[in-house]
Protein backbone atom coordinates (compact mmCIF):
# COMPACT_ATOMS: atom_id res chain seq x y z
CA UNK A 1 0.00 0.00 0.00
CA UNK A 2 1.45 3.56 -1.06
CA UNK A 3 0.84 6.60 0.94
CA UNK A 4 0.25 9.84 -0.83
CA UNK A 5 3.36 12.48 0.11
CA UNK A 6 1.24 14.99 2.31
CA UNK A 7 0.68 12.02 4.31
CA UNK A 8 4.18 10.58 4.30
CA UNK A 9 5.00 14.32 5.31
CA UNK A 10 2.75 14.08 7.76
CA UNK A 11 3.39 11.06 9.83
CA UNK A 12 7.08 12.03 9.55
CA UNK A 13 6.76 15.01 11.30
CA UNK A 14 4.68 13.82 13.91
CA UNK A 15 7.49 11.14 14.39
CA UNK A 16 10.16 13.65 14.41
CA UNK A 17 8.10 15.57 17.25
CA UNK A 18 7.73 12.43 19.48
CA UNK A 19 11.54 11.90 19.03
CA UNK A 20 12.02 14.90 19.97
CA UNK A 21 9.52 14.72 23.50
CA UNK A 22 7.55 17.90 21.78
CA UNK A 23 3.60 17.59 21.42
CA UNK A 24 1.44 18.86 18.91
CA UNK A 25 -0.19 22.35 19.52
CA UNK A 26 -3.82 22.26 21.45
CA UNK A 27 -5.89 24.70 22.38
CA UNK A 28 -5.61 26.36 25.48
CA UNK A 29 -7.22 24.94 28.61
CA UNK A 30 -10.70 26.85 29.95
CA UNK A 31 -10.29 30.00 32.06
CA UNK A 32 -11.53 29.39 35.57
CA UNK A 33 -14.12 31.92 35.89
CA UNK A 34 -12.31 34.46 38.20
CA UNK A 35 -9.12 34.29 35.71
CA UNK A 36 -11.86 35.16 32.67
CA UNK A 37 -13.53 37.89 34.39
CA UNK A 38 -10.13 39.79 35.64
CA UNK A 39 -9.23 39.39 31.59
CA UNK A 40 -12.27 40.35 30.53
CA UNK A 41 -12.26 43.80 32.78
CA UNK A 42 -8.65 44.44 31.76
CA UNK A 43 -9.87 43.68 28.27
CA UNK A 44 -12.33 46.43 28.38
CA UNK A 45 -10.12 49.53 29.70
CA UNK A 46 -7.85 51.52 27.25
CA UNK A 47 -6.24 49.96 24.43
CA UNK A 48 -3.96 52.49 24.11
CA UNK A 49 -1.31 54.41 25.45
CA UNK A 50 -0.52 58.35 24.70
CA UNK A 51 3.31 57.90 24.55
CA UNK A 52 4.22 61.26 23.06
CA UNK A 53 5.82 62.47 26.01
CA UNK A 54 7.65 59.19 26.55
CA UNK A 55 11.68 58.99 24.90
CA UNK A 56 12.00 58.13 21.50
CA UNK A 57 13.11 54.77 21.61
CA UNK A 58 10.47 54.22 24.30
CA UNK A 59 7.73 55.29 21.84
CA UNK A 60 9.74 52.98 19.23
CA UNK A 61 9.29 50.12 21.83
CA UNK A 62 6.09 50.94 21.97
CA UNK A 63 5.54 50.41 18.25
CA UNK A 64 6.39 46.88 18.55
CA UNK A 65 4.96 45.95 21.70
CA UNK A 66 1.38 46.89 20.13
CA UNK A 67 2.67 45.24 17.10
CA UNK A 68 3.26 41.46 18.30
CA UNK A 69 1.19 41.46 21.46
CA UNK A 70 -2.03 41.93 19.08
CA UNK A 71 -1.21 39.34 17.30
CA UNK A 72 -2.60 37.07 20.36
CA UNK A 73 -4.92 38.76 22.22
CA UNK A 74 -6.30 42.77 22.83
CA UNK A 75 -3.58 45.14 23.60
CA UNK A 76 -6.16 46.87 26.56
CA UNK A 77 -5.35 43.02 28.39
CA UNK A 78 -1.89 44.04 29.06
CA UNK A 79 -2.26 47.90 29.27
CA UNK A 80 -4.90 47.84 32.01
CA UNK A 81 -3.29 44.44 33.71
CA UNK A 82 -2.41 44.70 37.25
CA UNK A 83 1.47 43.76 36.57
CA UNK A 84 3.81 46.84 37.31
CA UNK A 85 6.92 45.06 38.70
CA UNK A 86 9.89 44.41 36.31
CA UNK A 87 10.24 40.53 37.45
CA UNK A 88 5.58 40.41 36.51
CA UNK A 89 6.81 42.05 33.25
CA UNK A 90 9.75 39.41 32.37
CA UNK A 91 7.70 36.37 33.54
CA UNK A 92 4.62 37.82 31.00
CA UNK A 93 6.68 38.22 27.90
CA UNK A 94 8.34 35.42 28.43
CA UNK A 95 5.34 33.18 28.66
CA UNK A 96 4.50 35.31 25.35
CA UNK A 97 7.26 34.49 23.61
CA UNK A 98 6.71 30.93 23.92
CA UNK A 99 3.21 31.17 22.54
CA UNK A 100 2.77 29.58 19.06
CA UNK A 101 2.36 32.60 16.24
CA UNK A 102 3.62 35.00 18.90
CA UNK A 103 6.22 36.10 16.71
CA UNK A 104 8.30 37.68 19.52
CA UNK A 105 12.17 36.75 19.50
CA UNK A 106 14.51 37.55 21.94
CA UNK A 107 15.57 41.65 21.16
CA UNK A 108 11.47 41.96 20.42
CA UNK A 109 11.30 40.31 23.87
CA UNK A 110 13.94 42.51 25.31
CA UNK A 111 12.11 46.16 23.86
CA UNK A 112 8.58 45.29 24.85
CA UNK A 113 9.71 44.45 28.55
CA UNK A 114 11.89 47.25 28.75
CA UNK A 115 8.36 49.42 27.33
CA UNK A 116 6.08 47.51 30.13
CA UNK A 117 8.53 48.78 32.96
CA UNK A 118 9.41 51.74 32.07
CA UNK A 119 5.63 52.77 31.42
CA UNK A 120 4.68 51.04 34.80
CA UNK A 121 6.92 53.78 36.34
CA UNK A 122 5.35 56.00 34.96
CA UNK A 123 1.48 55.48 34.07
CA UNK A 124 1.18 53.06 37.04
CA UNK A 125 3.37 54.63 39.33
CA UNK A 126 0.87 54.84 42.37
CA UNK A 127 0.64 51.11 41.86
CA UNK A 128 4.13 50.23 41.87
CA UNK A 129 4.74 52.13 44.71
CA UNK A 130 1.87 50.04 46.49
CA UNK A 131 4.02 47.26 45.43
CA UNK A 132 6.79 48.14 46.23
CA UNK A 133 6.27 48.99 49.72
CA UNK A 134 4.72 45.49 50.49
CA UNK A 135 7.87 43.51 48.46
CA UNK A 136 10.75 42.45 50.60
CA UNK A 137 14.02 44.60 50.99
CA UNK A 138 15.72 42.93 48.26
CA UNK A 139 12.98 42.39 45.72
CA UNK A 140 12.07 45.77 46.29
CA UNK A 141 15.76 47.13 45.69
CA UNK A 142 16.02 44.77 42.74
CA UNK A 143 13.26 45.69 41.01
CA UNK A 144 14.47 49.84 41.69
CA UNK A 145 17.58 48.86 40.13
CA UNK A 146 16.10 47.34 37.09
CA UNK A 147 13.47 50.18 36.16
CA UNK A 148 16.72 52.84 37.09
CA UNK A 149 18.66 50.84 34.69
CA UNK A 150 15.88 51.21 32.14
CA UNK A 151 15.50 55.07 33.03
CA UNK A 152 18.86 55.82 32.48
CA UNK A 153 19.10 54.29 29.32
CA UNK A 154 16.16 55.79 27.33
CA UNK A 155 15.61 59.11 29.63
CA UNK A 156 17.12 62.40 27.81
CA UNK A 157 18.14 60.39 24.84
Amino acid sequence: MRMNNRFGLFLLGVAAMAALGATPARAEDPLDAETKARIDRYEKGPAAIDVAKYPQGIQDNYEIFSQKCTQCHKLSRPVNCDYVLPDEWSRYVKRMMRKPGSGIDSADGKKIYEFLVYDSSVRKKTMLDDKLAKATATDKTDAEAKIKEIHDKYDGK
